[in-house]
């Protein structure tokens, strides 16, 4: 392997996209994460501002967290930008929403074994984007 080639895969390594198992634990993810908001009781109000089928919203998600997280730009290459506030804007999305996400997002990252550095190295800009897109 080339030595360019060897520092690519490395850095690569470090990207929570990669730390998660690429494409497929990207999808592992956002389908554990509607499976908890779905089913706890304690996500009861984020659950409401969602339609009765989650997957198209998980598959959105999916694409964001892919190019978020370090991987293929999918949400951005089909949509063409990314604007989380306008698709949020019809909810009142308050601290308490912002919460119930953070928690739905733990549960998924503890569903689907995401290590000790992956949280922590999340738990900071997870929280950054979903209290950017509280509106109330």
């Amino acid at each position: 392997m080339s030595e360019t080639l060897s520092k690519k895969v490395s850095s690569e390594a470090h990207l929570p996209y990669y730390r998660l198992g690429g494409e497929q634990g990207i999808k592992e993810l956002c389908k554990a994460f509607y499976e908890v908001m779905d089913t706890l009781p304690e996500a009861k109000d984020i659950r409401a501002m969602h339609g009765e089928s989650l997957s198209s919203v998980e598959n959105k998600l999916f694409e964001y967290l892919s190019g978020w997280l370090g991987g293929p730009n999918l949400y951005l290459e089909k949509y063409g930008s990314i604007c989380l506030t306008s698709p949020h804007k019809p909810y009142a999305i308050n601290e308490q929403a912002r919460d119930q996400w953070l928690l739905c997002m733990d549960k998924a990252l503890e569903k689907v074994n995401a290590d000790t550095d992956t949280k922590a190295m999340l738990k900071q800009p997870m929280y950054d984007i979903a209290n950017f897109i509280k509106n109330c």
